[in-house]
Formats: C-alpha cells, structure tokens, sequence
C-alpha cells in the first residue's frame, strides 16, 4: 500500500484537520536550512539542511534532499543524501536515490532502486535496543 498523498498540493482551502497542511516545494526552487511542518509535504526541489515532523514527507521526482530527515513517513521518489530516521515508516520507490542510514519500523524498497546505507529496523519507532537474547541450548561440536 503506497503512502503517496492523494492530492499532494493545496490548491484552494484545505478541508484537511486543523493544523494539517499540504505544501508543495517545486522543482527549479533551492532551499536550506530546517524544515518543519505538520502535515503532508511534497519537495521536487533542490534542499540542504534538515527537516523534522512528526507526519508525512514526499521527495518528488526532481528533488534532491542533502539532509537529515526525521518524519513520521517518508516516500522517496528522487534523491536523497543523508540519515532518514522514521517514526512510522519509509517508502523508496524504483527510480530513487537513497545515500545514508534509514532507522524505521517498516521498509519498502522497490526492485530498481538505489540504497547506500544501513538499515535498522525498530520495533514501533522505538530507538531503544532490545535486551539480549539468553541462551536455550548449548551447542556442541559435530562429529565427523
């Protein structure tokens, strides 16, 4: 199931919840520094920085993101260079770049799509590390 909004881009009054909003950065634009928002953003545009949320992120076609993201999702369509940490889950679709570190609960990678990093999966958004393991049998040697 994609999480790619239906209507990514407001064009009018937003029958959306308040303090819910849908924004769209386009492609040709350049932007830096820290991005925060509540809701639904889509960036096709060029972005350096970092961008925190607790709700959803879409990295369009034509964009390139060299920033650490922390959202609730994130559906990667273009490129991004930098560590994804989300709190529900990440989408990498087939034509994009991901280069960096992903922590989240739940994963899709597409079959043509471009992943450098490690990945680390987190039980509900969790970062605590789970207790080790204890041992139930010993092992021993095989004979030959």
């Amino acid at each position: 199931m994609s999480m790619i909004p239906q209507n990514p881009v407001a064009t009018g009054p937003s029958t959306a919840p308040t303090g819910s909003s849908d924004l769209l950065l386009g492609a040709g634009a350049e932007f830096e520094g820290k991005l925060t928002f509540r809701g639904t953003v889509r960036i096709d545009a060029l972005f350096k920085g970092s961008i925190v949320t607790n709700d959803v992120l879409v990295v369009g076609e034509h964009a390139r993101i060299d920033a650490e993201i922390t959202c609730g999702t994130v559906v990667v369509l273009g490129e991004v260079n930098g560590d994804i940490h989300a709190k529900t889950g990440v989408e990498i679709h087939r034509a994009a770049r991901v280069r960096g570190n992903v922590e989240t609960p739940s994963i899709e990678v597409q079959k043509g799509a471009l992943l450098q990093g490690s990945v680390k999966m987190t039980p509900g958004g969790s970062s605590e590390k789970p207790a080790p393991a204890k041992p139930t049998a010993s092992a021993s040697p095989v004979k030959q």
